[in-house]
């Protein structure tokens, strides 16, 4: 079973416009949409997608915590999170034209009881499931609860994959968990850097081993993904021909896809594959990617068709 944890959950709301943002004055849209946000959730709906049990859990609060719910339940998704007593969960307000601009909520705040309450819900997982971290926390949280709810796993045997910024992610490293996806952009962040070419990814990828991580996927939008493994040869990875239409969600549709693909088989080689495809129905289609979007991707991998 694989696990997906969302402390800050949405409602995306996505706004298209034909034409600029006129600050001060009136902006008609030409088409909205809905969409249940927080980058767990979508690992665990591609993973649904793709027919592998997930389990979301986290917080949500008030009538959008609650339309977050029962939109999953809709999904085929199980849920398991803890209802906060006070607060809503975010609306993140995502404006469509030509560009992408996003205006994102802070969210409810947790309490010490609600953090306890998730905490023991973690008790039931067991040897062998998958337990994916990912995301932003709380404007209260403090950045070491990755690290605290890693600590509580441990000696269950689970795998951990983490997909977050920062000192979050750092914190989790001794840890040694199975997975972490940093993006290229955040690759240099953490190292203060410039990356120039893949030599500089493996080696900044490696940087993250020394310090605990077992396989490190790093994604780099539109030059593909590198994946330096705990053993073998690194995996280097194009990107398949398509138009971007939408990036949101592109990255954990890469962490979906590959845990759908490892699962299956153990095989690197084929998680990547399934990664990227993944990864790419995502950004060529408006939501995340269907299961028929991602084999359609597949195919053009298997075929060769990357993009120029």
């Amino acid at each position: 079973m694989v696990y997906t944890v969302t402390f800050n959950p949405a409602l995306d709301y996505v706004v298209h416009l034909d034409s600029p943002i006129e600050n001060g004055t009136m902006n008609r849209s030409s088409k909205e949409e809905f969409y249940y946000g927080g980058k767990g959730i979508n690992v665990s709906t591609v993973l649904t997608n793709l027919g592998i049990d997930t389990v979301a859990m986290g917080f949500v609060a008030g009538f959008t915590g609650a339309a977050i719910v029962r939109g999953l339940s809709h999904k085929g998704i199980r849920t398991d999170f803890i209802i906060l007593r006070q607060g809503i969960s975010r609306i993140n307000v995502k404006i469509r034209n030509g560009e992408e601009t996003d205006i994102n909520a802070a969210g409810p705040r947790l309490s010490n009881d609600d953090v306890k309450a998730f905490m023991q819900k973690l008790d039931e997982l067991t040897e062998g499931d998958y337990l994916v971290l990912s995301g932003s926390i709380p404007p209260n949280m403090h950045d070491v609860i990755y690290e605290k709810i890693c600590r509580r796993v441990k000696d269950r045997k689970v795998e951990v994959v983490v997909d977050a910024m920062g000192p979050l992610l750092m914190n989790t490293l001794q840890f040694h968990p199975f997975l972490i996806k940093p993006n290229k952009s955040e690759l240099q962040t953490l190292f203060n850097t410039t990356i120039k070419n893949d030599k500089d990814v493996e080696k900044y990828a490696k940087k993250l081993q020394a310090e605990g991580a077992r396989n490190v996927l790093v994604s780099m939008g539109a030059e593909g993904s590198m994946l330096v493994p705990e053993e073998g040869k690194v995996i280097r990875m194009g990107v398949p021909e398509g138009k971007v239409i939408n990036t949101v969600g592109a990255g954990d549709s890469m962490v979906a896809g590959f845990l759908a693909g490892y699962m299956k088989n153990g095989d690197l080689q084929k998680a990547m594959n399934l990664a990227t495809a993944a990864g790419a129905a995502t950004a060529y289609s408006e939501s995340l990617g269907e299961k028929s979007t991602i084999m359609m991707q597949l195919e053009k991998i298997n075929n060769g068709l990357w993009a120029k």
